[in-house]
């Protein structure tokens, strides 16, 4: 198809202004139109664009994506439009923001759209325009980080850092669930601070919420799994997930998060049975071939907390759910 020389040359200013990439490639895939952008963000000038194979076109090494390669062969195939989106395909070409980012191997994020062309009768073009998505990627970036910290804010216990009752009625129920279908045990460990009306009574309410923080803070540095999660259920009550673990290793584990509280010897003038901080705690295990809900589960945690505490506290008593 010839253009008048005017016509033509308008349409040159026109494709060397815009602010996206425009290719133009033949049924073999050879590139009959390379704009200016293109040479700004790829690094290649038009005379070294021009007749060359897409697919061949950058240097070594540095090559288009599978996804673009696909794309292309695909259009060239059946002649049909393509777009390759910028939230799955983030970067199929090797092109660049500027001569840092290109050192850098930094490449722009991109949204691309193949697009056949019938040319005449019996020719088909293929129209390759390629738009920076960066600032789109960037800002879908952050919104995300502010869904997800929302999110996080909205099932995290505001003073001690912990997971919420909300966020544990959700977590809980996906565990329990999950145990059953894989055939695996499931634990739930649920502490208290002991006497601490009387710590609050006798420290202050402040002093009563710096010392959930720390033992909170004691209790994260015993997790080492992360699908072991601490949750405050309520005041000075808190609740752990254990998916996976037998009733050894609960019982092991709530021993070690005893000690750690008694050990740190925080101050206690109002409790009944030392003169620091302790826990009580109680162990309540799901096995396998034990056919019970996860409320079941959850009671078995709290009689089990009930003993702790009736036979003098600062101790763990241990549950299994009856089979």
């Amino acid at each position: 198809m010839n253009l008048p020389f005017e016509l033509n040359s308008i349409c040159s200013k026109i494709w060397d202004t815009v602010k996206f990439g425009l290719i133009l490639i033949d049924e073999k895939g050879e590139i009959l139109l390379w704009n200016q952008w293109m040479v700004k963000h790829s690094g290649i000038s038009v005379d070294a664009a021009i007749n060359r194979p897409i697919q061949s076109l950058f240097h070594e090494g540095i090559t288009p994506s599978p996804s673009f390669r696909t794309a292309i062969k695909n259009a060239l195939s059946y002649k049909l439009p393509i777009v390759l989106s910028a939230a799955l395909h983030q970067s199929p070409l090797p092109l660049y923001a500027s001569p840092v980012a290109a050192h850098e191997q930094n490449r722009m994020h991109q949204s691309i759209t193949i697009s056949p062309i019938n040319w005449d009768e019996h020719t088909h073009r293929f129209l390759i325009q390629i738009v920076d998505a960066s600032i789109h990627v960037k800002r879908e970036r952050v919104l995300k980080s502010q869904s997800d910290q929302l999110s996080k804010d909205a099932t995290t216990d505001s003073l001690t850092g912990a997971r919420n009752r909300r966020y544990f009625d959700d977590r809980y129920e996906i565990e329990f669930g999950r145990a059953i279908r894989q055939g695996t045990p499931i634990s739930l460990l649920m502490l208290d601070v002991d006497f601490f009306k009387q710590y609050n009574d006798f420290y202050g309410h402040q002093a009563g919420d710096d010392a959930l923080i720390l033992i909170v803070n004691m209790i994260k540095a015993q997790l080492h799994r992360a699908t072991d999660i601490v949750v405050r259920y309520g005041g000075e009550e808190f609740l752990i997930i254990l998916p996976d673990c037998t009733a050894e290793g609960c019982l092991h584990l709530a021993d070690k998060l005893r000690t750690a509280v008694f050990d740190r010897k925080i101050p206690h003038q109002g409790s009944g049975i030392a003169d620091c901080i302790s826990i009580s705690v109680g162990v309540a295990t799901k096995l396998p071939e034990t056919d019970c809900t996860s409320a079941t589960l959850l009671q078995t945690a709290d009689t089990a907390l009930y003993d702790a505490k009736k036979t003098g506290r600062n101790c763990v008593q241990h549950r299994m759910v009856p089979i």
